[in-house]
């Protein structure tokens, strides 16, 4: 696996908790990025088409909020795996930098 992008990233750990509609999606990842990723609609849309098509998240349902369509999105089983392989991935990279930076007494 050659790695998710952060904005994938972040859009797959707020769908490991719960279908989510899009803007409780924008939401979710603003809160687990502390305010640094914030995703415009298209990006949004772009981001959870890819994973669609990748087969790591689905459409859950559809409901009509105060005349809106909301259309709810979760994680596959597909996804939860690529999730916690990436997860995996970039936890060796933090231990393996911060190994280097503690040697270097810059940690």
């Amino acid at each position: 696996m050659k790695g998710l992008s952060e904005q994938a990233f972040l859009v797959l750990t707020a769908l490991a908790e719960q279908p989510l509609h899009g803007y409780a999606i924008v939401r979710a990842v603003e809160g687990l990025s502390e305010g640094r990723v914030r995703l415009r609609v298209g990006t949004l849309y772009g981001v959870l088409d890819r994973l669609v098509t990748d087969g790591w998240a689905e459409p859950d349902r559809e409901e009509v909020h105060q005349g809106r369509l909301r259309r709810y999105y979760r994680l596959t089983d597909t996804g939860v795996r690529e999730l916690s392989a990436e997860v995996a991935r970039l936890s060796a990279n933090v231990r393996a930098a911060s190994s280097v930076l503690r040697a270097r007494g810059a940690l």
